[in-house]
């Protein structure tokens, strides 16, 4: 009979090391290149990538950014959260000890079936003192799974962590980026109002004279108001822009400290690297997978859910129905035992928690390999967007070149009378809107080499987490990942 309940259980054993598998990292189709190669790109992705405009302002703001945004310190405080979790299920793999004091009184009733002795002390007394034991073995693998899980967790949390930073850092650069640019809009708007006004001040006075109709000097108010009205909005999107990069660096909203021009700004290397590396270095990749290690372990723990749950329990201390006897010899007491309790019937429970964690898994899988081909959607959308925009940047700065020379001739013709004003408010207004365009590429141009630097991932983020300085940031859990 022992040797059949042996082997019964060794057979447990071994069944019960098959329903829990080891996770395998999916097949994953990788390219073998970007569609774009830039020859001048650098393997600089590892680096501080902002550092690089040389300009102080925006390295003082990423810095603040890092310590104050609240959104990073949600994502931190997350992260202490999976530290304790993991904490808290690992224990499940050691015995639990705990200590016990109990004191109980009580009275027996005279109204029995069978009456006490005469003599005998209704009222009883009983004082316990001991130490527990229990420790479940974990045959079947379900704590190890448990506590893998929850390791994934803690590790998914914390790459959830690096996320935030690589987004927030990208954000402020981005803002920043666009905040120079209304700078500099504002400043164009303003330059050519003041052409404008010149010129609707002299037609003012030409039409005082009878120079010209009011026809005349209606048109040429109506191109000085037309660049008039850019003005309040430009205003209205600096404000606007400001109060979110002071939200996004921690601050009440409010002004913006400048550092450099959108003009000075030094555009930044094209970072490089190799598909292939791309599963390694961005923390939404890697916290993806963290959630599908998770979801494999806990298929395990729903599984072993079908085979018996074996704990061993033990029990030494002292009982005495008096308080002086409790500490005697004669008063110790001991127990031993173990213990199997598996299910027979549970109406498909077990079924059910089983389908659930596959569902889960499969899922997480998919959101997995979803997250991957997107983010080789990203790299190559910014290396495609970094060789047009630099084309298309050529082009303007020629277009603007050919239409300062068609207002320079402009107003040669109107000065020797060969051609009405309206040729030189035409010719400026062109000038005007390229001017505009020609600003809203340098941004464009900036901002995709931010975008490929979000996208490349990479260890620059490491370099984000050092210059994080509140003590409570920091989250050491290499304690209970190991």
């Amino acid at each position: 009979m022992r040797r059949l309940f042996a082997c019964a259980l060794a057979g447990m054993i071994m069944s019960g090391c098959a329903i829990t598998q080891d996770y395998q990292r999916p097949p994953v189709d990788i390219p073998d290149k970007w569609l774009v190669d830039h020859q001048t790109a650098a393997d600089i992705s590892n680096t501080a990538w902002w550092e690089q405009f040389g300009d102080p302002a925006l390295n003082a703001l990423i810095e603040s950014a890092l310590n104050e945004n609240k959104d990073l310190r949600i994502a931190s405080a997350h992260v202490q959260e999976f530290t304790g979790q993991l904490q808290a299920v690992r224990s499940g793999l050691y015995p639990q000890i705990n200590y016990g004091l109990s004191e109980s009184r009580d009275r027996q009733s005279l109204d029995r079936t069978i009456p006490l002795p005469s003599g005998v002390d209704r009222t009883n007394s009983t004082h316990q003192v001991g130490v527990n034991v229990s420790w479940e073995l974990d045959i079947w693998g379900r704590m190890q799974r448990a506590t893998e899980a929850a390791r994934a967790d803690l590790l998914s949390a914390e790459e959830a962590r690096q996320a935030v930073i690589l987004t927030l850092v990208s954000t402020v650069a981005t803002g920043y980026i666009d905040l120079l640019s209304l700078d500099k809009q504002l400043d164009t708007a303003r330059q050519t109002l003041a052409s404008r006004e010149a010129f609707l001040h002299l037609f003012e006075r030409k039409f005082e004279g009878g120079e010209i109709s009011g026809l005349e000097l209606a048109r040429v108010r109506a191109s000085y108001e037309k660049v008039a009205e850019f003005i309040p909005d430009i205003e209205r999107q600096i404000a606007l822009l400001q109060n979110s990069l002071s939200v996004f660096v921690g601050r009440n909203p409010g002004a913006i400290k400048r550092g450099k021009t959108l003009d000075t700004l030094v555009m930044p290397e094209v970072p490089q690297g190799i598909p292939s590396d791309l599963l390694a270095r961005r923390p939404d990749i890697r916290q993806r997978e963290q959630s599908l290690i998770a979801a494999n372990a806990r298929i395990g723990v729903a599984r072993t859910q079908y085979f018996p749950a074996i704990s061993l329990t033990g029990l030494l201390g002292y009982s005495s129905i008096t308080l002086s006897d409790l500490l005697q010899n004669s008063a110790n007491q001991w127990h031993a035992g173990a213990e199997a309790l598996g299910p027979i019937f549970n109406g498909g429970r077990i079924e059910g928690d089983v389908r659930k964690a596959e569902a889960i898994q499969l899922q997480l899988l998919n959101e997995y390999l979803g997250t991957i081909q997107n983010a080789f959607r990203e790299v190559d959308d910014s290396l495609v967007s970094i060789q047009k925009q630099r084309e298309r940047q050529k082009i303007l700065a020629r277009h603007i070149s050919a239409l300062k020379d068609s207002v320079y001739f402009a107003n040669i013709r109107y000065n020797e009378k060969m051609a009405g004003y309206l040729e030189i408010v035409d010719a400026e207004r062109n000038l005007f809107d390229t001017e505009i365009r020609y600003i809203q590429t340098q941004v464009d141009l900036f901002e995709v080499i931010v975008s490929s630097y979000k996208a490349m991932g990479g260890g620059w983020v490491t370099e984000a987490d050092k210059l994080i300085a509140r003590p409570d940031q920091k989250i050491e859990a290499a304690d209970y990942i190991r």
